[in-house]
C-alpha cells in the first residue's frame, strides 16, 4: 500500500512558526549549560496526516519494521551540495533566523559560516558514513534525517565513533563527552541521536543498492554497516523524548525536502516494538 502524503505546499516559515512558537534555544554566545537547558521543550501535537502510517497499523516486530521501511523509502533524494542549504532551514535557530543550532555543541552559529575551517560548521553524519562505507553519495550519505550542523572541530572529534555513555569533555562540547572508542552527546539531544540511528536502520535495508544498516551493542564497528550501542540508544530514547525542535525538523524534511518522515519521532513507542 502506498504511503499517503500530506500536501507539500506548506511554507517552511509557517511550519517553523507554528510548531516552534515559544520554543527557547541557545543564543549565539550560549554556554554549554544554557544550550542544554534551552533546547529541550514540550512536545507538540502531531502536524502530519496519520494516514501516512496506515500500512503499519496493527503490526509489531519485524512486520512493523518492514512496513515502515516501505513507507519511508518513498522519498525525494537530495544531492550532497543541496544539504548545505537544507540544513539552514531544518536546523534554524528559532530565536535567530540567521543562525543554525549545532547538534552536539548546542551553540547557535551563523548560517553563513558553513565550510571546513576552524569556527565553521559542517555536515555531520550522525550514522557515521564509514559504517557501511556509503560516503556522501546521494542516498544514505545525503539523508537529512541523520545529517545535522556541527562545529568542524567537534565533528572531527566525534569522527566515526559509536555512541555510548562516558568520556571526557572538549572545546565546544556543550556537555557532550568522548573517549577512545565512543561518543556521548549532550543530554538535550541524546534521544534525537538515538532516533536518527534507528531511522537509518529502518530506511536502509540493503534492498536498494545501499548496505543493510543495523544497530548493535558494539562500540568497535569500524566500517561494518552497524552502529552501537543499541542498549544505550534505547535508554537515551526513553530519557529524552521528541522535542518541539525535533518534531518541527521532521515536518520540514517531510513537507519541503524528502517527503518522508522519521517514524520514531511520530511514534516513540515503535522503538520498543521493533527492538
Amino acid at each position: 500500500m502506498l504511503a499517503i502524503r500530506i500536501p507539500r505546499s506548506k511554507a517552511v516559515a509557517l511550519a517553523t512558526a507554528a510548531v516552534l512558537a515559544g520554543l527557547a534555544a541557545p543564543a549565539a554566545t550560549a554556554t554549554p549549560a544554557t544550550a542544554t537547558a534551552t533546547t529541550t521543550a514540550a512536545t507538540t501535537a502531531a502536524s502530519y496526516d496519520p494516514a501516512y502510517y496506515d500500512a503499519a497499523a496493527g503490526k509489531t516486530g519485524t512486520a512493523l519494521k518492514s512496513a515502515l521501511h516501505t513507507i519511508i523509502s518513498d522519498q525525494t533524494k537530495l544531492s550532497y551540495s543541496a544539504v548545505w542549504e537544507a540544513l539552514k532551514v531544518t536546523d534554524q535557530d528559532p530565536n535567530n533566523s540567521n543562525n543554525v543550532i549545532l547538534l552536539y555543541s548546542g551553540i547557535s552559529r551563523s548560517k553563513s559560516l558553513n565550510g571546513g575551517d576552524v569556527g565553521d560548521w559542517n555536515r555531520e553524519h550522525v550514522w557515521a558514513k564509514s559504517h557501511g562505507d556509503f560516503g556522501t553519495s546521494t542516498g544514505p550519505g545525503t539523508d537529512l534525517h541523520h545529517l545535522r550542523p556541527e562545529d568542524v572541530q567537534v565533528n572531527s572529534i566525534r569522527g566515526n565513533k559509536d555512541f555510548d555513555n562516558g568520556g571526557g569533555s572538549f572545546t565546544n562540547s556543550g556537555g557532550s563527552l568522548t573517549d577512545s572508542n565512543s561518543f556521548e552527546p549532550r543530554d538535550a539531544v541524546k534521544g534525537d541521536v538515538a532516533r536518527m540511528i534507528l531511522y537509518m536502520a529502518v530506511r536502509y535495508e540493503g534492498t536498494d543498492g545501499w548496505p543493510d544498516l543495523e544497530p548493535n551493542d558494539s562500540v568497535t564497528n569500524g566500517t561494518n554497516p552497524y552502529h552501537g550501542r543499541l542498549s544505550v540508544l534505547k535508554q537515551w530514547h526513553q530519557e529524552d523524548p521528541p522535542s518541539a525542535f525535533e518534531r518541527n525538523r521532521n515536518d520540514v524534511i517531510h513537507d519541503s525536502y524528502q517527503h518522508n518522515r522519521n517514524p520514531f519521532i511520530d511514534h516513540p513507542e515503535w522503538v520498543e516494538s521493533i527492538w
